[in-house]
């Protein structure tokens, strides 16, 4: 294979994957690791992708960079499904209890799934707290839901409310199970994102819940963001839709995180 046509297939792998590993490059191309360095160099030079430890991702997908709530909402729609159904199977109609519901679209998926959640028992409600502005607004017809939207500046990028008056309320709360979104997951750095005020909240959703269901897409996985939310071994349950590689599920293992393939 020519080093174009290698390039081509780079590119490819990293539009639907998000990120790209040496060793797995120079395995299926059948050339050295050494050219494939020289392949991302090239890449990176074309302004085609970000080189990372051990290989590279996508050029828009640096530490810093953030889609917007709305151009992210099309993107790994399946995966985001099968995670969603995953994680309202934790809140069957027999639970009782409050859910806090982070801002972001997979958990925006998850509210989504819990819209039309009933009880088991007439007249009982789930409590459904969150501070993103679009899930309380999909939620807010629910005949079942008791919704509580924590308030805040809103961040216009994604909707969510953010801010010390943000965390303040989360802090005061003690939820049965936080569904939390994030924009990267590794073995060496946890759970992170791009923006410092988003995670601050993110944070005190960890702390303040019994029980902290991360829900992240597979596109996550290995991906470092600027801020770390939380540990790994600070997550009871990832929810993903594809096995995690092996450093990462290793430190999952090690930090005692239930993994949930949906």
């Amino acid at each position: 294979m020519y080093a174009l046509e290698r390039h081509d297939s780079i590119t490819e792998l990293l539009r639907v994957e998000g990120r790209v590993v040496v060793a797995d490059l120079a395995a299926r191309f059948d050339v050295t690791t050494e050219t494939i360095r020289r392949d991302l160099d090239s890449l990176e030079q074309a302004g085609l992708l970000q080189r990372v430890h051990g290989g590279a991702v996508a050029s828009g997908h640096t530490s810093v960079s953030e889609l917007s709530f709305d151009e992210r909402q099309g993107q790994q729609t399946p995966g985001k499904a099968a995670i969603a159904r995953a994680a309202a199977h934790l809140v069957p109609p027999t639970f009782v209890g409050s859910v806090a519901i982070d801002a972001g679209t997979t958990t925006a998926a998850v509210a989504a799934e819990l819209a039309s959640w009933q009880p088991s028992e007439a007249g009982r409600l789930l409590t459904v707290i969150t501070n993103a502005v679009p899930i309380a607004a999909m939620l807010q017809h629910s005949p079942h839901i008791d919704l509580r939207l924590l308030g805040g500046r809103v961040r216009g990028l994604t909707s969510a409310a953010v801010g010390t008056a943000t965390v303040e309320q989360v802090a005061a709360l003690r939820p049965d199970i936080a569904f939390v979104g994030s924009n990267g997951i590794s073995a060496g750095f946890g759970l992170s994102t791009p923006d410092e005020l988003e995670g601050a909240v993110k944070t005190a959703y960890v702390r303040a819940a019994r029980r902290v269901v991360a829900v992240v897409d597979s596109t996550k996985h290995g991906a470092e963001a600027l801020t770390r939310f939380a540990r790994l071994d600070e997550v009871d349950t990832l929810i993903t839709e594809v096995a995690p590689p092996a450093d990462l599920a290793g430190a999952l293992a090690e930090s005692g995180v239930e993994v949930i393939v949906a």
